[in-house]
């Protein structure tokens, strides 16, 4: 089975960082493909475009969490490092979507659903995650289908 196109441009990455001896992008972007093949192993399977993304989701999501931590700890030198690593996973993201765009999938998702109370969100983040996947936050998608969803 054929690497997804995802994947392959970040081997390219890495291999053209290696290349121009760009150490901390080399670090990270191996970082990254250490965590699309320890999920590969652990799962036995071959990652998908969409599953690529969600790892990176989950990495942007860890490193911004140690940001605060390490903003907290005065650790600035370490809060930069995690920075550039958000900064570079991003880069493989698709385009984030706007609040408009996100509403009106938010709203279409739970007319599509037909969600009328809370017991209802899990169908509606549902409906959402596919379509939206590495284009938002997840957090902030579920306080827009409470919001919808109470009205």
């Amino acid at each position: 089975m054929a690497d997804s196109e995802l994947k392959q441009r970040i081997n390219e990455d890495m291999k053209a960082a290696m290349r121009a001896k760009e150490k901390e992008r080399l670090g990270a972007i191996r970082l990254i493909m250490a965590a699309i093949k320890q999920r590969e192993v652990d799962e036995r399977i071959e990652l998908d475009n969409t599953q690529v993304l969600a790892v990176l989701d989950k990495m942007i999501k860890q490193r911004r969490d140690s940001i605060e931590q390490y903003v907290n700890a005065g650790r600035e030198d370490l809060a930069d490092k995690e920075r550039f690593e958000v900064t570079l996973i991003q880069g493989y993201m698709p385009a984030a979507l706007s609040d408009t765009e996100l509403d009106a999938m938010v709203k279409e998702a739970v007319a599509a659903v037909g969600a009328s109370s809370m017991q209802d969100m899990g169908k509606v983040m549902a409906q959402l995650k596919p379509k939206i996947q590495g284009r938002a936050d997840m957090g902030k998608v579920s306080q827009k289908v409470k919001a919808a969803i109470n009205g």
